[in-house]
């Protein structure tokens, strides 16, 4: 049995108990037979070896598959970090759809992108958990050649496919941000700094859509207006993990979010064109109308 075979198998099994809240073993075992036939691999099990697979699964993805005694129904272990053991499935399913790629590519379509920076994660990673010093060379955009950062690395943060880093600059001492993609020649150092000041990434972002940071300014309350199919999209992905909804009708889908009004945010919003109007804040209706108005002066 190829370790792949056994990675799939581990995977569906994950997959069932997620779906069905709990399983006996002959539910699983049944439910790997029929996957066999469609997935194309031997996925038929033991109970040895079903049991051997737990905790693999648990070493793994840090998912802990119990039984209950009373019932002998399996069913997965309440996790304290859902968010990690979720993507971790889904890098693993990516995995999996990449190996099939040749046999099905007239039938999968991936976009051309270019690097994300997510080499880096590791060493920075490691540089965060023992708080280290690095040093790198980074790209902005509003200039022409890289310059040279030494910074004290506190957290990473995912945002529209992107990775970014929050860092101290050792020279002025404040928290910027560092998109992974524009990182280079990263340099890791032994020396340790203290976070005396300690940089609580759920705090500071909590009312940011983006990566831009507010120290002192108030989060704004805005409400918006979607038009019936968009409104649609937006239950199904919201905007922000502050959305809540106020109206949910047939004409439209009227939401409330509490957010800073940061350029990442303005384009969202101009991303949606006609189907979004919005109701508060005025500075930010004001803001819009004059993007359009600009906009149209180049028609």
């Amino acid at each position: 049995m190829s370790k792949l075979e056994a990675a799939k198998r581990q995977y569906l099994i994950i997959e069932k108990l997620k779906k069905s809240k709990s399983a006996s073993f002959r539910e699983i075992s049944d439910y790997l037979e029929r996957e066999s036939e469609y997935q194309g691999y031997n996925l038929t099990i033991s109970k040895r070896t079903f049991l051997r697979d737990l905790d693999d699964i648990g070493s793994l993805f840090g998912i802990y598959i119990k039984c209950n005694r009373s019932n002998m129904r399996y069913f997965i272990e309440e996790s304290f970090e859902p968010e990690i053991n979720d993507r971790m499935l889904e890098a693993f399913n990516m995995f999996h759809t990449l190996r099939i790629y040749e046999r099905h590519s007239p039938y999968l379509h991936f976009e051309k992108r270019h690097s994300q920076g997510i080499e880096h994660i590791y060493g920075l990673l490691h540089a965060i958990s023992n708080r280290l010093q690095i040093k790198f060379s980074y790209q902005r955009y509003y200039t022409e050649n890289p310059i040279q950062r030494t910074v004290e690395s506190l957290a990473l943060k995912e945002f529209k496919n992107r990775w970014y880093l929050f860092a101290r600059d050792v020279y002025d001492g404040e928290v910027k941000c560092y998109a992974l993609d524009r990182l280079s020649e990263l340099e890791i150092f032994n020396t340790h700094f203290a976070d005396n000041e300690h940089f609580d990434i759920d705090k500071r972002l909590k009312y940011c859509f983006g990566v831009s940071m507010f120290n002192t300014e108030e989060p704004s309350e805005i409400i918006l207006s979607f038009d019936t199919l968009q409104g649609k999209y937006i239950k199904s992905l919201p905007l922000h993990e502050t959305q809540e909804i106020i109206e949910d009708s047939e004409n439209e889908l009227r939401i409330r979010l509490t957010v800073y009004l940061t350029y990442e945010f303005t384009m969202e919003l101009l991303s949606y064109g006609d189907t979004v109007k919005v109701i508060s804040p005025k500075c930010l209706i004001e803001e819009l109308k004059n993007i359009h108005l600009k906009a149209l002066e180049k028609l």
